[in-house]
């Protein structure tokens, strides 16, 4: 069995949150390069993960409040599934992944960070990906800056 360890991220589980919910909030503000918004659809955006595993970490959301799959409408389902197509399309070309791993997180016992609004992630991965720092140092290695990463791809768009 092969395992992906990210123990540094137990800063952010441990960390207070914020009143309100992200996903809500960030797409209702006029600042979208800030904020790591790629693309806005219809019924859904694409937002930079702000603690990324790796460079490209994206996630997917409704603009819409809802805590699971089955509460969203066929539109919204269905827009959002094109959406993580398209960014699986926008990292193949811009950082050339060997493959993916993709997640929806329902509830916190699930792993979910945003508990109340479901999200898709999308994580581009590369062989070795996963070094010694995280094993012996508890420190992820993230190679290129949130900045960075949103102009490369914001430019791909």
């Amino acid at each position: 069995m092969k395992h992906i360890w990210a123990p540094w991220r137990i800063e952010y589980i441990r960390s207070e949150k914020p009143q309100g919910c992200i996903l809500c909030e960030k797409p209702e503000e006029d600042n979208d390069a800030e904020n790591y918004i790629l693309y806005r659809g219809e019924r859904n955006f694409i937002i930079l993960n702000s603690y990324p595993y790796h460079p490209g970490h994206l996630m997917i959301a409704p603009y819409r409040h809802v805590a699971s799959l089955e509460e969203m409408t066929d539109e919204e389902n269905h827009e959002h599934f094109a959406i993580v197509n398209r960014g699986i399309k926008l990292l193949r070309q811009e950082f050339n992944p060997e493959g993916f791993n993709l997640g929806i997180n329902i509830g916190r016992v699930a792993g979910a960070g945003v508990v109340d609004h479901v999200h898709t992630h999308i994580v581009p991965r590369w062989q070795g990906d996963t070094n010694f720092m995280t094993v012996i140092s508890d420190i992820r290695v993230v190679p290129e800056a949130l900045a960075e990463t949103y102009q490369k791809l914001k430019r791909r768009l």
